[in-house]
């Protein structure tokens, strides 16, 4: 049975809800595979490459970097992976983000105390901007 290839770029990009730039770099950098063209030189895409692009889409809105998504992906293409591959994959990206969430949380304490010595007015003596002058201080929550 052969493959219908129906799906324009621009269908694509309003199903899947993916810029027409970023499905194009996806296939530069190997994510998507190319598709098809038309005579008039036209991509041509089918169910595969909608259902990869919804995966990959997701996976970005999941915060899994290209890299990530790669290596899921490497696990689906071989056809061969275990619930436990993917598990793994996914604990070492959550860890990654536990540790944003931790530096997000300091930063958000650093803002709070250098916001929390200025005193707003009219004066250009301005605590906050002392403070990202200076090598440390502040900074170091």
């Amino acid at each position: 049975m052969s493959q219908q290839f129906d799906l324009t770029i621009g269908q694509l990009s309003q199903k899947t809800g993916v810029n027409i730039e970023t499905i194009r770099y996806y296939e530069r950098v190997n994510v998507m595979p190319p598709p098809p063209r038309s005579p008039g030189g036209h991509r041509l895409y089918d169910q595969n490459h909608l259902k990869r692009l919804t995966f990959i889409r997701r996976s970005r809105e999941l915060g899994f970097t290209l890299n990530e998504i790669r290596d899921l992906l490497g696990l689906v293409d071989g056809g061969i992976y275990t619930c436990g591959e993917v598990k793994e994959l996914t604990d070492q990206h959550r860890k990654i983000v536990r540790k944003k969430i931790s530096d997000l949380r300091r930063l958000e304490k650093t803002l709070v105390k250098i916001s929390a010595e200025c005193e707003g007015g009219a004066t250009p003596e301005c605590p906050i901007i002392d403070a990202l002058f200076s090598k440390r201080g502040a900074f170091s929550a």
